[in-house]
């Protein structure tokens, strides 16, 4: 089980080089594969705010649509928040990621920017890896 980080979404739906295509690659997996994943709820609102402006918003709904056909949106609540609050990483956004990797019991996060996550108590692997790692 594992838990997707906001990039790994926004590079797959804005194509964006050189992150796009293990990304992409991943999520193919994921649809076809044997691997559940999650994302955060915070993870659909931030992916809309970024994605829509420059694909539109019908396009940016239907990437979500699409998505959360294969993929679940892992419960948080507000102890969630207060976990995130604690954890000791500079950017409270990567905690709330890690507060909903714990939700779902995931034991890994998946994202392009593995050093944000050095303090984490959930291991967190690019796209690249987790391949190699889950399937």
């Amino acid at each position: 089980m594992i838990l997707l980080d906001t990039d790994v979404l926004i590079d797959t739906a804005l194509d964006r080089s050189p992150h796009s295509q293990p990304a992409s690659d991943l999520l193919d997996k994921i649809e076809y594969g044997a691997e559940s994943a999650f994302i955060a709820w915070h993870s659909v609102s931030n992916f809309f705010y970024i994605v829509a402006p420059v694909s539109g918003g019908a396009s940016a709904r239907d990437f979500i649509v699409e998505l959360t056909g294969f993929v679940s949106v892992a419960t948080t609540d507000t102890e969630a928040v207060r976990y995130a609050a604690g954890l000791p990483m500079s950017d409270f956004e990567d905690a709330m990621q890690v507060a909903a990797a714990r939700a779902c019991g995931a034991r890994h996060i998946v994202t392009r920017n593995v050093r944000d996550y050095q303090r984490s108590p959930i291991p967190a692997v690019d796209p690249r890896e987790a391949i190699r790692l889950l399937f």
